[in-house]
């Protein structure tokens, strides 16, 4: 079974949104029973012969609390997608009228709101210090890694590895966060971060994400950099981050690590049972 019994007549819905370009792949498993397997994730992952996506979403109800399940392209799971959060987050805040929401990831329980003018805020929780947490190979100073760079090491549910620069256009970041996904010190690889500091409040940054690779944004590396940046004292705790795909607001408060910006639900399709089929 590739994804559901039903697919081999009525096909699989699904939604295709995007958060500053970091696309999605969203099923909705509300109503309807569906197995995500590595093998579904990768070929709809496929820009070319799939759908294409940073990573997919399967949506759920546990008990009365909608769960987020998320995929990378490569099949791996990923315990947070922050962008993708936001996204699904608006679409179910603009089909119930809510404008607040709760729901849950691996991450845990997580709070998002409408912030006016077609912006959505999502709550990550706290950023995660300990060497333990993250995780890392070793015991370390999270603050600055071993590794050529002094990166900074963060978990926001997944992991992180921030460099700060002086001139990021001078950075390969395809070449470089590709070397450094699987670097030993991660044992779970990384997500690879590189900022410059353009002002106290306002940072510029790329990113590769492990199990996708490039992407125009990231929810929770901008998370990641943003605490990262704070503890280093290079900026404040409220931060505007200019990434390829544009700009998300992250604010580190008492209660958490909120990350604010747009989102956009593109289209709504459906896979062929055909294309089903093909995975069995």
């Amino acid at each position: 079974m590739a994804a559901m019994h039903a697919a081999e007549d009525t096909g699989l819905p699904f939604m295709k949104m995007h958060g500053l370009g970091n696309d999605f792949v969203v099923l909705d498993a509300r109503a309807r029973r569906i197995t995500v397997t590595p093998a579904l994730a990768r070929a709809l992952g496929d820009r070319h012969r799939g759908v294409g996506f940073d990573q997919l979403a399967l949506m759920a109800m546990v008990g009365d609390t909608l769960h987020l399940t998320f995929y990378n392209s490569d099949g791996s799971l990923s315990a947070a997608c922050g962008n993708a959060t936001r996204c699904i987050a608006r679409f179910v805040m603009q089909e119930t009228g809510a404008t607040t929401l709760h729901l849950t990831t691996e991450r845990g329980s997580l709070e998002a709101r409408d912030a006016g003018d077609g912006l959505t805020s999502v709550n990550m929780g706290q950023p995660q210090l300990d060497w333990r947490e993250i995780p890392l190979a070793r015991e370390m100073d999270t603050l600055m890694l071993p590794i050529d760079g002094a990166p900074t090491a963060t978990g926001m549910g997944n992991p992180h590895c921030s460099f700060f620069v002086q001139d990021i256009a001078a950075i390969d970041i395809a070449a470089f966060g590709a070397a450094h996904e699987h670097h030993p010190l991660y044992p779970e690889r990384t997500n690879v971060q590189v900022a410059e500091i353009i002002g106290p409040d306002h940072i510029r940054m790329r990113v590769w994400e492990r199990g996708a690779g490039l992407t125009l944004a990231s929810g929770s590396s901008s998370c990641a950099v943003a605490v990262a940046a704070a503890r280093r004292g290079l900026t404040g705790r409220a931060v505007r981050i200019d990434l390829d795909g544009g700009t998300l607001h992250v604010d580190w408060r008492e209660d958490g690590v909120w990350m604010t910006g747009p989102t956009t639900h593109v289209f709504t399709g459906t896979l062929t049972p055909a294309f089903l089929e093909a995975l069995t």
